[in-house]
């Protein structure tokens, strides 16, 4: 796998009839490793390990439903009374950050309503903070540390 633009972490990997597999601590469980899985990886552990979010807050994976249609987050966090604080929209680092990656995010938040974004391909690194008043993001420079 590349190398991206986060600190360095230690995951746990195995092979599996030929395909590498890392370890989400989130999901627990070893999952196939693709070039977003890796970038999602380096995601959890950077919101962990460098801003301070609780696993305990963390959601990985899972399916909403948005205008009929099913859809899955890559990460979500919550706040301790079960609102959401941040959705995370990752991509493989071959995959360039564009308006329709923030567009398909923004249609998540219609739903979700997050107090913050985050766009990544492991690269490149976007946040934002939501102001419904005025229905629009203003981007950040970076993602706040986690407080209660």
């Amino acid at each position: 796998m590349v190398a991206l633009n986060f600190p360095t972490y230690s995951f746990r990997f195995k092979q599996i009839e030929g395909k590498a597999y890392i370890f989400d601590c989130i999901r627990k469980k070893f999952i196939q490793l693709q070039p977003e899985e890796w970038v999602r990886q380096h995601c959890i552990q950077y919101l962990m390990q460098e801003k301070g979010y609780p696993s305990s807050l963390i959601n990985v994976e899972k399916e909403i439903h948005l205008n009929g249609l099913k859809k899955r987050y890559d990460i979500v966090v919550f706040h301790p009374d079960g609102s959401i604080h941040l959705i995370v929209e990752c991509k493989a680092p071959n995959i360039a950050i564009s308006q329709a990656t923030f567009d398909q995010i923004a249609r998540y938040n219609l739903t979700l309503k997050s107090d913050l974004l985050m766009v990544t391909n492991g690269i490149n690194h976007y946040y934002c903070h939501m102001d419904w008043q005025n229905e629009c993001y203003n981007f950040l420079k970076t993602l706040p540390k986690y407080t209660l």
